[in-house]
């Protein structure tokens, strides 16, 4: 017997019936909108040359666990856009019936087609990318729709018209915006604002080693009122304990160097992560975890986005969670650790 669904009923997924008991949700900025604090990010793994089992069981897992923001963008794959067609496979085939209980992102800004309206942030790109976005997914709406980085060739104004033209349309129902600084984070606020689609969200490049959001963003976020989703917090895989003694063959310094590459790892920064370390096995923690809880130590971060590539790993990062209080001493331990990397 098939469901509505075309997939044969006893295999259809059912949903952890606890799931939402452990997980904590925190508001977005000044929104009514509550995101996990840890949301699942599918700009790896998630592409036409991964398993795509494996993609699917992340996906299960992390909703099972009370995740419930899957977050993309235009171009994750490889190749570009197929993030988005993994996930839409997935969507209809384990998720359509639990639709109203997830939050979809997705975003436009980065380079995806050739020619001249593929790319950065006119109005033309950015209506056009969400409107393929869209059909990859199966799904007739997003949940928050990114610009993904500044144009500095386009007029604020008409980037921030397109976001508010694509929440009127009823495309997405809230839009945030990606890596701009608190100068432009400013003035894109006070446009949406005014066109009356509040900014809903930030999504920065935030970790230990790399905290360029504390000189104005974060105080630009809070005075805004907009939330703000941290990416990259183990910094592509440095802040965990997979480099402390080497290069794993399956590690993604050597099977992807797009993103990390061994160079990175000298000598500075592995006596950080071994230092950082051992600060975690003091917390009971993984060196992934501290870093994670870390993040979540302040409370204008709404939620960390967080990658697996197989479910054991997203269960670990979650366990961030049973942990997320510092006390002064350690934070100052932290502190003259990193002020020497």
């Amino acid at each position: 017997m098939m469901s509505e669904y075309n997939v044969p009923s006893e295999k259809l997924y059912q949903a952890n019936d606890s799931r939402y008991e452990k997980m904590k949700y925190n508001r977005t900025g000044k929104s009514g909108l509550l995101l996990p604090a840890i949301s699942l990010g599918l700009w790896h793994n998630f592409g036409f040359t991964d398993n795509f089992e494996n993609s699917r069981n992340i996906l299960k897992c992390a909703f099972d666990t009370g995740i419930t923001h899957f977050d993309l963008a235009n171009n994750y794959g490889p190749p570009y856009g197929s993030a988005e067609s993994t996930f839409g496979a997935i969507y209809k085939r384990d998720f359509k019936s639990y639709r109203d209980e997830l939050i979809v992102s997705t975003k436009a800004g980065y380079d995806m087609w050739p020619g001249p309206y593929g790319n950065l942030g006119s109005r033309k790109y950015l209506i056009s990318s969400l409107d393929q976005s869209l059909k990859r997914m199966g799904i007739d709406y997003v949940d928050i729709f990114y610009h993904h980085r500044p144009d500095p060739d386009t007029p604020l104004e008409e980037t921030m018209a397109a976001l508010d033209h694509i929440v009127k349309q009823g495309k997405a129902l809230y839009v945030g915006i990606s890596n701009y600084e608190a100068t432009e984070t400013v003035k894109a606020a006070k446009i949406l604002k005014e066109l009356g689609t509040p900014c809903l969200i930030h999504q920065p490049r935030y970790n230990m080693m790399d905290r360029w959001v504390e000189n104005g963003l974060l105080d630009v976020l809070e005075n805004e009122g907009v939330g703000a989703i941290a990416f990259s917090p183990l910094k592509q895989g440095i802040l965990t304990n997979k480099y402390l003694n080497g290069f794993p063959e399956d590690s993604r310094a050597v099977k992807d160097a797009r993103y990390l590459q061994t160079s990175q790892l000298d000598e500075a920064t592995i006596s950080t992560v071994k230092q950082l370390n051992e600060i975690a096995i003091s917390r009971n923690q993984t060196l992934a975890q501290m870093a994670i809880a870390w993040l979540l130590k302040d409370k204008r971060i709404t939620s960390v986005l967080v990658g697996a590539s197989k479910p054991a790993q997203l269960l670990d990062s979650i366990k961030a969670l049973d942990n997320l209080a510092f006390n002064a001493e350690t934070l100052n331990k932290i502190e003259t650790i990193l002020k020497k990397y």
